[in-house]
């Protein structure tokens, strides 16, 4: 099959996996393989064919990323256990000034959530946001936005969150990391001043019911919150796990660029690489994790880290067939012979699959490595070579994961429950905040497409 046919029995293949997953509630893995494998055979590849592009799909999305998601995650589940994220929130607290609470609790939680999920991070940080409302006296409802926007914008756009890194590997920039993360941190910066206008507006409109009702409840200080976890890591071993495998990173880049050689060049290129310097950042959690005394800890964390992550893998690794199915089918050919309508549509072509797919089936992660998939065949087509070109529309497809989050999103109710508001409430604020911000880091990504 070919031609128009072709594309529409995409279209169609696309709206099932959206479907089963969304409303026949198949788990994302089962919904992607099953779509690939009808959608590889209504395509014509020959049926001999099949099992080993499945295969090739499968396998290369493993070689490539599976070892730098599991380290990551694992770095990011020690943080969160030694305190070490609480104590990185205090630097911003620290930085910014506790005459800023809204800008302080959503760099907070844009620094956490760089290794840690967003669920998770505002659990973790939600204690802090109930503090500082009754120490400034903000609005609730302003704080919980601000600090469920700062925590979903670097979860989708800034590694070594699993849907960056998933989506830089499958677009080919996996070797470019540190690219990847300047971008990202770059990207965030118009949809967090944009979600930090709207937190202050919305605030002024809705209440929470912690603002309506005085329960009794004992507000925890600094003090006693960094008193559960014990002593605390100091500043630089709360920070080390994750800025060392930058700079390793950001070495080996330098050292690429000028055209280093020798040993000295060969180490640098060796720890730069992104599974290298995450294998750093993991011994030095280790370390952090020992000397809080919680060696005990260690092989449940780790078993707990691979039980989070596993299914992240396998539904990246069936992106990664979707993926090569495309690229098998004749379709790349069909398109590539009709390059200027899709090369109208440019970066909002892969921001708006992303979005379709956030929308329908609540994931940000599985949103952005299914795109990622569908996308990476197509890049010669769309335009995109170089890789800060890539790197941005690694960015687009984070924005539309971004756009929106609302009831199908486990994030929702994280953020709708720990911010004691009804789900209508949420609509208004979480959902509508996440529309606001995915315009506004589209656009910012659009602008910096025409620079770059």
């Amino acid at each position: 099959m070919t031609g128009v046919p072709l594309i529409i029995a995409f279209v169609i293949a696309i709206v099932a996996m959206i479907l089963l997953i969304s409303k026949l509630k198949v788990h994302p893995f089962l919904a992607i393989m099953g779509i690939s494998l009808v959608l590889a055979i209504v395509a014509g590849i020959p049926l001999t064919s099949i099992p080993g592009i499945i295969g090739a799909g499968f396998s290369g999305t493993f070689t490539s990323i599976g070892i730098v998601i599991i380290l990551g995650a694992f770095i990011g589940s020690v943080l969160e256990q030694t305190g070490a994220a609480l104590k990185l929130a205090d630097m911003v607290i620290g930085l910014v000034g506790e005459k800023n609470p809204e800008l302080a609790i959503e760099l907070m939680g844009w620094v956490v959530s760089i290794p840690v999920f967003c669920d998770s991070g505002f659990v973790i940080l939600n204690p802090i946001r109930k503090a500082l409302v009754k120490r400034t006296g903000t609005s609730s409802v302003t704080m919980t936005v601000c600090l469920s926007c700062g925590l979903y914008i670097a979860h989708v756009f800034i590694p070594p969150t699993p849907g960056p890194i998933a989506a830089a590997q499958t677009l080919g920039v996996g070797e470019n990391l540190l690219l990847v993360i300047g971008i990202g941190v770059l990207c965030s910066i118009l949809p967090l001043i944009a979600g930090l206008i709207y937190a202050k507006y919305i605030g002024k409109k809705i209440k929470s019911a912690d603002e309506l009702v005085d329960d009794g409840e004992v507000v925890k200080t600094y003090e006693e919150l960094k008193a559960e976890f014990g002593k605390l890591p100091g500043g630089f071993n709360a920070i080390a796990p994750l800025i060392i495998p930058i700079l390793l990173m950001a070495l080996s880049s330098v050292s690429a660029m000028a055209g280093w050689s020798g040993a000295i060049a060969d180490l640098l290129t060796f720890l730069g690489t992104p599974i290298m310097a995450l294998a750093v950042g993991t011994i030095l959690a280790i370390i952090q994790l020992f000397g809080a005394g919680k060696k005990g800890e260690f092989y449940n964390l780790t078993n707990e880290t691979l039980k989070t992550v596993g299914p992240i893998l396998f539904v990246t690794a069936a992106g990664g067939v979707l993926g090569k199915v495309i690229s098998s089918s004749d379709m790349v050919n069909f398109i590539t012979e009709h390059a200027n309508v899709l090369q109208a549509m440019g970066i909002l072509f892969p921001f708006l699959l992303s979005a379709i797919l956030k929308s329908a089936q609540g994931s940000s992660t599985v949103a952005i490595t299914t795109t990622a998939g569908i996308v990476a065949p197509l890049l010669p087509v769309l335009g995109f070579a170089t890789p800060v070109e890539v790197a941005l529309v690694v960015m687009a497809i984070g924005a539309g994961a971004m756009t929106v989050s609302h009831a199908n999103d486990s994030y929702f109710w994280v953020v709708t429950n720990f911010g004691e508001m009804q789900p209508e409430e949420g609509y208004k604020t979480q959902t509508l905040m996440t529309l606001i911000i995915g315009i506004a880091a589209i656009v910012e990504v659009f602008i910096l497409s025409l620079i770059f």
